[in-house]
């Protein structure tokens, strides 16, 4: 029987392509979205993949949709932390509701996630854990402390959750992308691409969703399970540890 992954945010740009990519490699995928129905019933209708709806910044929602996948597909044994919000403002300028609202999101989005499903990962000595960080969690970015603050967490989460899930078989790594092709980057001026971007990225180009997605089937594959507690940075060589 296959394996069931579930991915936060899948069914738009990076998370629809995981999502498509673990469907492709044989998994039973149920993508998650929080907010945008006609983009999520388009994605269903072009992948067959299942949509479930709710906010991974409140945990009882969190708890019952996971219940419902776990219902419809079987109990959960790769979870993709993909779902992510950005507020950006410089910090003189920010307010409590973007702070809070980029920390419920992408930081304790990953406790929401991750902790009802510990448990049941832990009973059956499996489980796979990917948390798509940010470049701008390892670097920073000016107008993006909420962001940057949160996408550091979510790599210090993947540290230590991957040394207590290790004896039982759970593997914990977080991968880092840079500027992705996304439908929301491709919308930045042209201009600024070319002059403030792509001049700061080695490799010449944006990266695409599927070479993220690429990155998370290897990761949630039996092939992994020598490597956890790692950050995979995929940036195009735009920033190097």
């Amino acid at each position: 029987m296959a394996r069931v992954a579930l991915v936060t945010g899948g069914s738009r740009g990076i998370g629809a392509a995981i999502s498509t990519a673990l469907h492709q490699a044989g998994y039973s995928v149920a993508a998650n979205y929080a907010g945008n129905d006609e983009a999520a019933a388009k994605f269903k209708d072009q992948t067959g993949i299942p949509v479930y709806k709710w906010s991974v910044a409140d945990f009882e929602s969190c708890e019952a949709g996971i219940k419902q996948v776990e219902a419809d597909l079987g109990a959960i044994d790769i979870l993709v932390n993909n779902a992510g919000i950005t507020r950006d403002g410089m910090f003189h300028k920010m307010s409590l509701d973007q702070w809070k609202a980029v920390i419920d999101t992408n930081l304790n989005g990953l406790f929401n996630m991750t902790r009802p499903l510990w448990e049941g990962m832990r009973e059956r000595n499996f489980g796979r854990i990917i948390n798509i960080s940010s470049i701008n969690g390892q670097k920073g970015q000016m107008g993006q402390a909420n962001y940057s603050a949160a996408k550091a967490g979510d790599i210090g989460f993947t540290k230590a959750l991957a040394q207590e899930g290790a004896r039982k078989g759970i593997t914990v790594n977080a991968i880092c992308p840079g500027y992705i092709g996304t439908e929301m980057v491709r919308a930045v001026p042209e201009e600024v691409l070319n002059k403030s971007i792509l001049p700061y990225i080695p490799v010449n180009r944006l990266g695409e969703p599927e070479e993220i997605a690429r990155c998370v089937v290897f990761l949630a594959s039996d092939d992994s399970g020598f490597i956890t507690g790692s950050t995979l940075s995929a940036n195009g060589g735009q920033y190097m540890i």
